[in-house]
């Protein structure tokens, strides 16, 4: 072998060791509800730009409280294996606090001027003790499904007040008789009851750190008595999220509380047959007497493993998971609510989603749950006693004063 032979070889064998040391492979976690396969594409056009990257998607937990307890294990280990991961928006002061996270305001430029474009909701939930924690990926909240037909066939508008809606709700059963709810909501110890408390909460004017107000009574009263008046089912103590769901979908609710994906389920994407395709109608939350509506923000969001080795990637990729362009797919393709504002009148999201149209003025005016490191206990304590007084198993009093003595340390 001649000298010009060896340095050939010997350049040949550095430059595909440089090129191999320069590759990096960005592992992403997400659970399987999150619905993999309408990133998978986006990640394969991402990588076709930057030949450099490759997106490796793990996928585990099958619910939100699963999830979280996989990546608790990883981070509280320091472990640099996953680079990016979807959290629940409820789990951002969690990370942040336990320096999981990894703020992401020194990669961003100007903050403040690159987060206009995004919905406020999903910026607050992701921003904790003045720092960004998360890029949203979609939005959520809560909306009142109503039965269009319902209202039209008793000449009733939708309901803007509880008071109204229970006097709707009323006629439609009187009317309908049979195994017609008149109102659906989850009583359930899980995170939507937790939601549904707050709503009445906040549209009664008060704030979670005076649980024992007029306004908190008047709310927890609402649903109590809704369920003793027989508008709500007498087991609503039981009824989760997807039980709302379904049970809307039969035909047997006039209005409920659910998230947006119900819509997609109603008008006949659903594994189940529906009853009610075409005659569902969506709006924001009534309040009560001239309060002000109010919803919970829900969604997920990208945060970024403080540990891990390849940041200046992974916030490129944060990035453009959070562009307009990807935000539409997601919404076009995928029914995702997007993070972006403009996307709520942009052509081709509208032409596949007609209801963002509406669903715009309540998700830009969702309000984040508290947003704090002790939020698990949080949400326990609220979830519980919601639905014991549901049940009946304690008193509004009981279970508002109980709720107040257990929150007060962690909400300092």
């Amino acid at each position: 072998m001649n000298i010009r032979t060896v340095l050939t070889t010997a350049l040949a064998l550095a430059f595909a060791g440089g090129a191999a040391q320069a590759a990096t492979t960005l592992t992403v976690f997400m659970g399987s509800q999150q619905r993999p396969e309408v990133f998978q594409p986006i990640f394969d056009r991402y990588q076709q730009a930057n030949p450099g990257v490759t997106i490796k998607i793990e996928t585990g937990g099958a619910t939100s409280e699963a999830q979280n307890q996989y990546l608790t294990t990883v981070l509280a280990a320091r472990d640099s294996t996953l680079d990016i991961f979807l959290i629940d928006v409820v789990r951002t002061a969690t990370f942040g606090a336990a320096g999981w996270a990894e703020p992401l305001n020194s990669y961003l430029g100007s903050t403040d001027a690159y987060l206009k474009s995004f919905l406020p909701g999903p910026i607050n939930a992701a921003t904790y003790s003045g720092k960004l924690y998360a890029m949203p990926a979609f939005t959520d909240a809560q909306f009142l499904y109503y039965r269009k037909d319902l209202l039209a066939k008793y000449k009733l508008p939708v309901p803007k007040t509880w008071e109204e809606l229970t006097a709707t709700a009323t006629k439609i059963q009187a009317g309908e008789g049979g195994s017609m709810q008149g109102f659906n909501f989850q009583g359930a110890p899980i995170e939507g009851t937790v939601c549904n408390f707050l709503e009445m909460l906040w549209t009664g004017g008060g704030n979670v750190s005076d649980v024992t107000s007029p306004a908190a009574k008047q709310g927890l009263g609402f649903l109590v008595n809704s369920v003793k008046s027989k508008l709500s089912p007498a087991a609503s103590a039981e009824i989760k999220t997807d039980d709302s769901r379904q049970q809307f979908q039969a035909g047997n609710v006039a209005m409920g509380l659910n998230w947006s994906y119900a819509w997609a389920h109603f008008q006949g994407n659903s594994p189940q047959p529906t009853m009610v395709k075409g005659n569902v109608g969506v709006a924001a939350l009534p309040a009560f007497g001239q309060n002000a509506s109010a919803t919970c923000t829900g969604g997920w969001e990208w945060a970024m493993n403080a540990y891990s080795t390849h940041k200046k990637e992974s916030v490129k990729l944060l990035q453009y998971m959070s562009s307009i362009n990807v935000q539409r797919e997601m919404a076009v393709k995928g029914a995702y609510l997007p993070v972006r504002k403009s996307l709520y009148s942009d052509p081709a999201v509208l032409t596949v989603n007609p209801h963002f149209k509406s669903l715009y003025p309540v998700v830009l005016k969702a309000r984040p749950r508290p947003v704090t490191p002790n939020y698990p206990r949080v949400s326990e304590i609220i979830r519980n006693s919601v639905s014991a007084a549901v049940a009946g198993s304690k008193t509004v009093d009981a279970a508002l004063s109980d709720m107040q003595r257990d929150l007060g340390p962690l909400l300092k």
